[in-house]
Protein backbone atom coordinates (compact mmCIF):
# COMPACT_ATOMS: atom_id res chain seq x y z
CA UNK A 1 0.00 0.00 0.00
CA UNK A 2 1.58 2.83 -1.08
CA UNK A 3 1.65 6.40 1.16
CA UNK A 4 4.85 7.71 0.11
CA UNK A 5 3.29 10.29 -1.25
CA UNK A 6 1.55 11.83 1.68
CA UNK A 7 4.74 11.40 3.74
CA UNK A 8 6.87 13.14 0.93
CA UNK A 9 4.30 16.24 0.06
CA UNK A 10 1.64 16.26 2.74
CA UNK A 11 2.67 18.16 6.30
CA UNK A 12 3.33 16.99 8.98
CA UNK A 13 0.53 18.35 10.69
CA UNK A 14 -1.63 15.38 9.60
CA UNK A 15 -2.63 13.27 12.23
CA UNK A 16 -5.39 10.09 12.19
CA UNK A 17 -3.67 8.64 9.39
CA UNK A 18 -0.76 8.34 11.64
CA UNK A 19 -3.32 5.98 13.83
CA UNK A 20 -4.71 4.50 10.54
CA UNK A 21 -1.60 4.26 7.81
CA UNK A 22 -3.82 2.60 5.12
CA UNK A 23 -5.30 4.34 1.72
CA UNK A 24 -9.14 4.35 2.16
CA UNK A 25 -11.53 3.67 -1.00
CA UNK A 26 -14.36 2.99 0.32
CA UNK A 27 -17.28 2.99 3.11
CA UNK A 28 -20.77 2.37 3.87
CA UNK A 29 -22.88 2.42 6.68
CA UNK A 30 -20.37 1.65 9.57
CA UNK A 31 -17.79 -0.45 7.13
CA UNK A 32 -14.46 1.20 5.41
CA UNK A 33 -12.62 -0.74 3.19
CA UNK A 34 -9.02 0.20 2.13
CA UNK A 35 -6.77 -0.18 -1.01
CA UNK A 36 -6.10 -4.01 -0.28
CA UNK A 37 -10.13 -4.53 0.50
CA UNK A 38 -9.84 -4.86 3.88
CA UNK A 39 -12.64 -3.99 5.72
CA UNK A 40 -13.03 -2.03 8.96
CA UNK A 41 -15.31 -1.56 11.52
CA UNK A 42 -16.00 2.07 12.08
CA UNK A 43 -15.93 3.25 15.73
CA UNK A 44 -14.78 6.76 14.85
CA UNK A 45 -17.72 8.04 12.40
CA UNK A 46 -15.25 11.12 11.10
CA UNK A 47 -15.33 12.79 14.45
CA UNK A 48 -19.09 12.73 14.65
CA UNK A 49 -19.52 14.27 10.74
CA UNK A 50 -21.48 11.17 9.53
CA UNK A 51 -23.93 10.29 12.25
CA UNK A 52 -26.18 8.68 9.79
CA UNK A 53 -23.90 6.28 8.27
CA UNK A 54 -21.17 6.57 5.60
CA UNK A 55 -23.01 6.71 1.85
CA UNK A 56 -26.83 6.60 3.03
CA UNK A 57 -28.40 5.73 0.42
CA UNK A 58 -31.47 8.28 0.78
CA UNK A 59 -29.34 11.11 1.52
CA UNK A 60 -27.04 10.01 -1.02
CA UNK A 61 -29.52 9.77 -3.64
CA UNK A 62 -30.80 13.03 -2.79
CA UNK A 63 -27.30 14.57 -3.52
CA UNK A 64 -27.19 12.75 -6.66
CA UNK A 65 -30.76 13.74 -7.76
CA UNK A 66 -29.44 17.28 -7.36
CA UNK A 67 -26.49 17.39 -9.47
CA UNK A 68 -28.25 15.69 -11.85
CA UNK A 69 -30.54 19.46 -12.82
CA UNK A 70 -27.27 21.61 -12.94
CA UNK A 71 -28.84 22.73 -9.44
CA UNK A 72 -26.67 26.16 -8.64
CA UNK A 73 -23.94 24.42 -6.43
CA UNK A 74 -22.00 27.60 -4.49
CA UNK A 75 -24.11 30.75 -3.63
CA UNK A 76 -22.98 32.70 -0.64
CA UNK A 77 -25.59 33.97 1.06
CA UNK A 78 -28.23 34.33 -1.98
CA UNK A 79 -31.73 32.48 -1.61
CA UNK A 80 -31.87 29.56 -3.00
CA UNK A 81 -34.18 26.26 -3.31
CA UNK A 82 -31.99 23.87 -1.30
CA UNK A 83 -31.67 26.50 1.19
CA UNK A 84 -35.15 27.70 1.62
CA UNK A 85 -35.87 23.83 2.22
CA UNK A 86 -33.45 22.83 4.67
CA UNK A 87 -34.80 26.01 6.67
CA UNK A 88 -38.73 25.63 6.18
CA UNK A 89 -37.71 21.23 7.29
CA UNK A 90 -35.17 22.05 10.49
CA UNK A 91 -37.52 24.81 11.97
CA UNK A 92 -40.55 22.87 11.25
CA UNK A 93 -39.89 19.26 11.97
CA UNK A 94 -36.94 19.76 14.14
CA UNK A 95 -36.93 23.31 16.18
CA UNK A 96 -40.70 24.19 16.40
CA UNK A 97 -42.02 20.42 17.59
CA UNK A 98 -39.32 21.10 20.71
CA UNK A 99 -40.80 23.74 21.71
CA UNK A 100 -37.89 26.20 21.14
CA UNK A 101 -37.77 28.83 18.67
CA UNK A 102 -34.21 30.08 17.20
CA UNK A 103 -33.16 32.00 14.14
CA UNK A 104 -30.31 30.66 11.54
CA UNK A 105 -27.15 31.93 10.70
CA UNK A 106 -25.14 30.28 8.30
CA UNK A 107 -21.60 30.37 8.97
CA UNK A 108 -19.15 28.65 7.20
CA UNK A 109 -18.05 25.23 6.53
CA UNK A 110 -16.84 24.37 10.03
CA UNK A 111 -17.55 24.45 13.65
CA UNK A 112 -14.98 26.38 14.45
CA UNK A 113 -16.25 29.03 12.34
CA UNK A 114 -20.28 28.46 14.14
CA UNK A 115 -17.88 29.35 17.62
CA UNK A 116 -16.84 32.20 16.20
CA UNK A 117 -19.96 33.71 15.21
CA UNK A 118 -21.39 32.90 18.46
CA UNK A 119 -19.05 34.46 21.14
CA UNK A 120 -18.98 37.84 18.16
CA UNK A 121 -22.54 37.91 18.10
CA UNK A 122 -22.70 37.55 22.83
CA UNK A 123 -20.06 40.01 22.87
CA UNK A 124 -22.08 42.03 20.57
CA UNK A 125 -24.91 42.06 22.01
CA UNK A 126 -23.55 42.83 25.82
CA UNK A 127 -20.90 45.14 25.26
CA UNK A 128 -18.82 42.65 27.52
CA UNK A 129 -15.68 40.61 26.01
CA UNK A 130 -14.75 37.63 29.05
CA UNK A 131 -16.65 34.26 28.23
CA UNK A 132 -16.67 31.85 30.80
CA UNK A 133 -15.57 28.07 29.19
CA UNK A 134 -15.28 24.66 31.09
CA UNK A 135 -12.05 23.34 31.40
CA UNK A 136 -11.88 19.65 29.70
CA UNK A 137 -13.69 21.74 26.45
CA UNK A 138 -12.82 21.61 22.84
CA UNK A 139 -14.50 24.11 20.74
CA UNK A 140 -11.94 24.72 17.73
CA UNK A 141 -8.82 25.82 16.61
CA UNK A 142 -9.39 29.02 15.13
CA UNK A 143 -8.06 31.97 17.40
CA UNK A 144 -11.48 33.07 18.97
CA UNK A 145 -12.66 29.04 19.30
CA UNK A 146 -9.07 27.91 20.53
CA UNK A 147 -9.07 30.67 23.02
CA UNK A 148 -11.77 28.81 24.54
CA UNK A 149 -10.52 25.45 24.20
CA UNK A 150 -8.21 24.09 27.15
CA UNK A 151 -6.05 21.57 25.98
CA UNK A 152 -2.90 23.00 26.24
CA UNK A 153 -1.29 20.89 23.05
CA UNK A 154 -3.80 22.59 21.14
CA UNK A 155 -3.24 26.45 22.65
CA UNK A 156 0.53 25.78 22.15
CA UNK A 157 0.23 26.02 18.67
CA UNK A 158 -1.10 29.09 18.21
CA UNK A 159 1.66 31.43 18.60
CA UNK A 160 -0.04 34.34 19.63
CA UNK A 161 -2.01 35.12 23.31
CA UNK A 162 -5.41 33.72 24.05
CA UNK A 163 -7.26 36.09 25.61
CA UNK A 164 -10.66 37.16 27.19
CA UNK A 165 -11.65 34.27 28.70
CA UNK A 166 -12.30 32.23 32.10
CA UNK A 167 -11.61 28.88 32.45
CA UNK A 168 -13.92 27.24 35.13
CA UNK A 169 -13.49 24.00 36.70
CA UNK A 170 -15.53 21.61 35.30
CA UNK A 171 -18.25 19.49 37.44
CA UNK A 172 -16.21 16.51 38.00
CA UNK A 173 -12.93 17.86 38.38
CA UNK A 174 -12.58 18.74 42.26
CA UNK A 175 -15.09 16.81 44.66
CA UNK A 176 -17.52 19.12 46.98
CA UNK A 177 -16.78 21.59 44.58
CA UNK A 178 -19.96 24.07 43.79
CA UNK A 179 -19.20 25.17 40.51
CA UNK A 180 -21.82 27.50 40.38
CA UNK A 181 -21.29 29.00 43.59
CA UNK A 182 -17.43 29.45 43.00
CA UNK A 183 -19.00 31.39 39.18
CA UNK A 184 -21.14 33.33 41.16
CA UNK A 185 -18.09 34.81 43.59
CA UNK A 186 -15.94 35.11 41.03
CA UNK A 187 -18.86 37.88 39.76
CA UNK A 188 -19.33 38.91 43.35
CA UNK A 189 -16.17 39.39 44.83
CA UNK A 190 -14.26 42.97 43.78
CA UNK A 191 -11.34 41.22 44.73
CA UNK A 192 -11.71 37.99 42.18
CA UNK A 193 -10.08 39.70 39.24
CA UNK A 194 -12.21 38.53 36.24
CA UNK A 195 -14.85 40.55 34.50
CA UNK A 196 -18.56 39.48 34.40
CA UNK A 197 -18.49 37.53 31.17
CA UNK A 198 -20.99 37.81 28.18
CA UNK A 199 -21.44 34.17 27.65
CA UNK A 200 -21.43 30.80 28.99
CA UNK A 201 -20.14 28.53 26.82
CA UNK A 202 -20.66 24.39 26.97
CA UNK A 203 -20.70 21.12 25.81
CA UNK A 204 -22.91 19.26 27.28
CA UNK A 205 -21.46 16.13 27.22
CA UNK A 206 -17.53 17.08 26.63
CA UNK A 207 -16.11 14.58 23.92
CA UNK A 208 -12.82 15.67 23.56
CA UNK A 209 -12.46 15.89 27.49
CA UNK A 210 -12.85 12.50 27.74
CA UNK A 211 -16.69 11.36 27.49
CA UNK A 212 -17.77 13.53 30.08
CA UNK A 213 -21.57 14.07 30.68
CA UNK A 214 -23.09 17.04 32.51
CA UNK A 215 -25.54 15.98 35.19
CA UNK A 216 -29.05 17.31 33.78
CA UNK A 217 -29.09 19.37 36.97
CA UNK A 218 -26.06 20.60 36.12
CA UNK A 219 -27.04 22.14 32.93
CA UNK A 220 -30.39 23.66 35.13
CA UNK A 221 -28.27 25.51 37.27
CA UNK A 222 -26.07 26.94 34.42
CA UNK A 223 -29.31 28.12 32.73
CA UNK A 224 -30.28 29.74 36.06
CA UNK A 225 -27.20 31.16 36.64
CA UNK A 226 -27.21 32.68 33.52
CA UNK A 227 -30.71 33.51 34.02
CA UNK A 228 -29.85 35.30 37.05
CA UNK A 229 -26.74 37.93 35.88
CA UNK A 230 -27.56 38.78 32.32
CA UNK A 231 -25.24 36.36 30.97
CA UNK A 232 -25.86 34.17 28.04
CA UNK A 233 -25.63 30.72 27.69
CA UNK A 234 -24.21 29.24 24.13
CA UNK A 235 -23.82 25.36 23.86
CA UNK A 236 -21.70 23.72 21.79
CA UNK A 237 -23.63 20.41 20.00
CA UNK A 238 -21.23 20.56 17.31
CA UNK A 239 -20.20 16.61 17.90
CA UNK A 240 -23.00 15.87 20.41
CA UNK A 241 -26.20 16.73 18.64
CA UNK A 242 -27.78 15.39 15.66
CA UNK A 243 -29.05 12.73 17.80
CA UNK A 244 -25.33 11.42 19.28
CA UNK A 245 -26.54 11.16 22.79
CA UNK A 246 -30.33 10.26 22.11
CA UNK A 247 -31.92 13.20 21.24
CA UNK A 248 -31.32 15.49 18.28
CA UNK A 249 -29.97 18.50 20.63
CA UNK A 250 -28.05 16.91 23.42
CA UNK A 251 -29.42 19.73 26.11
CA UNK A 252 -32.74 18.22 25.74
CA UNK A 253 -32.47 15.90 28.59
CA UNK A 254 -32.62 18.74 30.80
CA UNK A 255 -35.00 20.86 29.55
CA UNK A 256 -33.35 24.06 28.86
CA UNK A 257 -33.67 26.19 26.25
CA UNK A 258 -29.81 27.87 25.23
CA UNK A 259 -29.56 31.54 23.90
CA UNK A 260 -27.46 29.91 20.84
CA UNK A 261 -26.68 26.75 19.99
CA UNK A 262 -23.53 25.78 17.72
CA UNK A 263 -24.08 22.89 15.34
CA UNK A 264 -21.58 21.66 12.27
CA UNK A 265 -20.41 17.79 11.99
CA UNK A 266 -23.71 15.84 11.04
CA UNK A 267 -25.59 18.80 10.65
CA UNK A 268 -24.63 18.53 6.59
CA UNK A 269 -25.83 15.36 6.51
CA UNK A 270 -23.61 12.78 5.18
CA UNK A 271 -20.02 14.32 5.71
CA UNK A 272 -20.57 17.58 3.89
CA UNK A 273 -18.90 21.02 5.35
CA UNK A 274 -21.85 22.79 7.19
CA UNK A 275 -21.87 24.99 9.97
CA UNK A 276 -24.93 27.01 12.03
CA UNK A 277 -25.83 29.00 14.65
CA UNK A 278 -29.24 28.66 16.22
CA UNK A 279 -29.87 32.22 18.21
CA UNK A 280 -32.76 34.20 19.81
CA UNK A 281 -34.37 36.46 17.34
CA UNK A 282 -33.60 39.23 19.48
CA UNK A 283 -29.98 38.78 19.66
CA UNK A 284 -30.10 39.22 15.93
CA UNK A 285 -28.62 42.25 15.86
CA UNK A 286 -25.73 41.80 12.96
CA UNK A 287 -25.26 44.13 10.23
CA UNK A 288 -25.20 42.97 6.94
CA UNK A 289 -22.46 40.91 6.29
CA UNK A 290 -21.41 41.91 9.42
CA UNK A 291 -19.91 37.97 9.82
CA UNK A 292 -19.64 36.53 6.64
CA UNK A 293 -17.73 33.55 4.84
CA UNK A 294 -17.23 32.09 1.08
CA UNK A 295 -19.04 28.83 1.88
CA UNK A 296 -21.73 29.41 4.15
CA UNK A 297 -23.96 28.40 1.05
CA UNK A 298 -22.94 25.15 0.39
CA UNK A 299 -25.99 23.71 -1.31
CA UNK A 300 -25.13 20.23 -1.21
CA UNK A 301 -24.93 20.34 2.28
CA UNK A 302 -28.40 21.68 2.42
CA UNK A 303 -29.57 18.97 0.15
CA UNK A 304 -27.92 16.05 2.15
CA UNK A 305 -28.48 18.50 5.45
CA UNK A 306 -32.41 18.59 4.56
CA UNK A 307 -32.35 14.85 3.93
CA UNK A 308 -31.08 13.56 6.78
CA UNK A 309 -33.49 15.53 9.11
CA UNK A 310 -36.35 13.31 6.82
CA UNK A 311 -34.32 10.15 7.38
CA UNK A 312 -33.51 10.82 11.16
CA UNK A 313 -37.55 11.13 11.74
CA UNK A 314 -38.65 8.35 9.55
CA UNK A 315 -36.23 5.88 10.87
CA UNK A 316 -36.85 6.70 14.31
CA UNK A 317 -32.98 7.41 15.06
CA UNK A 318 -33.24 9.07 18.74
CA UNK A 319 -34.71 5.82 19.71
CA UNK A 320 -32.43 3.96 17.91
CA UNK A 321 -29.91 5.27 19.18
CA UNK A 322 -30.89 5.15 22.81
CA UNK A 323 -31.18 1.50 22.19
CA UNK A 324 -27.93 0.66 20.80
CA UNK A 325 -26.53 2.90 23.44
CA UNK A 326 -27.24 0.75 26.40
CA UNK A 327 -26.47 -2.09 24.05
CA UNK A 328 -23.08 -0.42 24.52
CA UNK A 329 -23.62 0.20 28.06
CA UNK A 330 -24.54 -3.60 29.12
CA UNK A 331 -21.93 -5.01 27.00
CA UNK A 332 -18.64 -3.24 28.72
CA UNK A 333 -20.01 -3.10 31.74
CA UNK A 334 -20.54 -7.21 32.13
CA UNK A 335 -17.59 -7.65 29.92
CA UNK A 336 -14.80 -4.87 30.03
CA UNK A 337 -14.80 -3.26 33.19
CA UNK A 338 -14.58 -6.75 35.62
CA UNK A 339 -11.27 -7.20 33.81
CA UNK A 340 -9.73 -4.17 36.20
CA UNK A 341 -11.58 -2.27 38.68
CA UNK A 342 -9.87 1.07 37.66
CA UNK A 343 -11.31 1.56 34.57
CA UNK A 344 -13.54 3.98 34.26
CA UNK A 345 -16.63 4.15 31.89
CA UNK A 346 -19.00 7.14 30.98
CA UNK A 347 -21.42 7.80 28.16
CA UNK A 348 -24.80 8.34 26.84
CA UNK A 349 -26.55 7.64 23.97
CA UNK A 350 -23.99 6.05 21.35
CA UNK A 351 -20.46 8.39 22.54
CA UNK A 352 -18.95 6.36 25.34
CA UNK A 353 -15.63 6.18 26.89
CA UNK A 354 -13.31 3.58 28.71
CA UNK A 355 -10.96 5.81 31.32
CA UNK A 356 -7.33 3.98 31.61
CA UNK A 357 -5.97 7.34 33.80
CA UNK A 358 -5.74 5.40 36.96
CA UNK A 359 -4.28 2.15 35.26
CA UNK A 360 -1.99 3.84 32.63
CA UNK A 361 -3.08 6.47 30.33
CA UNK A 362 -0.87 5.14 27.98
CA UNK A 363 -2.61 1.87 27.71
CA UNK A 364 -5.64 3.75 25.77
CA UNK A 365 -3.55 4.07 22.50
CA UNK A 366 -2.19 0.55 22.78
CA UNK A 367 -6.16 -0.32 22.88
CA UNK A 368 -6.74 1.53 19.51
CA UNK A 369 -3.46 -0.30 17.92
CA UNK A 370 -4.71 -3.30 18.67
CA UNK A 371 -8.31 -2.52 17.92
CA UNK A 372 -6.82 -1.50 14.15
CA UNK A 373 -4.79 -4.84 14.09
CA UNK A 374 -8.34 -6.45 14.08
CA UNK A 375 -9.89 -4.06 11.79
CA UNK A 376 -11.66 -1.58 14.05
CA UNK A 377 -11.29 2.03 13.93
CA UNK A 378 -11.46 3.96 17.49
CA UNK A 379 -9.58 7.29 18.65
CA UNK A 380 -8.77 8.20 22.46
CA UNK A 381 -9.50 11.62 23.85
CA UNK A 382 -9.51 13.11 27.33
CA UNK A 383 -6.17 14.35 29.58
CA UNK A 384 -2.91 12.27 28.46
CA UNK A 385 -5.49 10.46 25.62
CA UNK A 386 -6.12 8.58 28.53
CA UNK A 387 -10.08 7.88 27.50
CA UNK A 388 -10.73 5.16 24.94
CA UNK A 389 -13.73 6.32 22.80
CA UNK A 390 -16.19 4.87 21.16
CA UNK A 391 -18.83 6.46 18.63
CA UNK A 392 -19.87 4.56 15.97
CA UNK A 393 -22.36 5.76 13.13
CA UNK A 394 -25.83 5.65 14.71
CA UNK A 395 -26.80 3.73 11.96
CA UNK A 396 -24.78 0.65 12.90
CA UNK A 397 -26.04 -3.01 12.90
CA UNK A 398 -26.81 -4.84 16.22
CA UNK A 399 -24.49 -7.25 15.02
CA UNK A 400 -21.95 -5.42 13.78
CA UNK A 401 -22.12 -3.04 16.96
CA UNK A 402 -21.48 -6.46 18.97
CA UNK A 403 -19.04 -7.86 16.53
CA UNK A 404 -16.78 -4.37 17.08
CA UNK A 405 -17.47 -4.11 20.77
CA UNK A 406 -16.05 -7.95 21.02
CA UNK A 407 -13.01 -6.69 19.53
CA UNK A 408 -12.72 -3.87 22.17
CA UNK A 409 -12.86 -6.24 24.85
CA UNK A 410 -10.45 -8.39 23.49
CA UNK A 411 -7.83 -5.69 22.96
CA UNK A 412 -8.81 -4.12 26.68
CA UNK A 413 -7.91 -7.41 27.96
CA UNK A 414 -4.47 -8.24 25.92
CA UNK A 415 -3.42 -4.43 26.92
CA UNK A 416 -3.81 -5.52 30.10
CA UNK A 417 -2.36 -8.60 30.45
Amino acid sequence: MNTKTFEQYESVVRSYCRHFPKVFTDAKGAVLKDEDGTEYIDFFCGAGAVNYGHNNPYIKQKMIDYLATDGIIHALDMYTVPKREFIETLEEKIIKPRGLSYKIQFCGPTGTNGVEAAIKLARKNTGRSNIFAFMGCFHGMTLGALSLTSEMYARNGAGASLNDVTHIPAPYMFEGLDVINYMQTLLDDDHSAVSKPAAVIMETTQAEGGIRPFTNEFLRDVRAFCDKNDILMIVDDIQVGCCRTGTFFSFERAGIKPDMVVMSKSIGGIGMPLSIVLLREDLDIWKPAEHNGTFRGNQLSFVAGKASFDWLLENNVEAETQRKGEIVRAFLTKEVLPLDSRLELRGLGLIWGLDFGKINPELAEVVIEKCFENHLICECAGRDGAVFKIMPPLVIEDELLNKGLRIVADAVKEALA
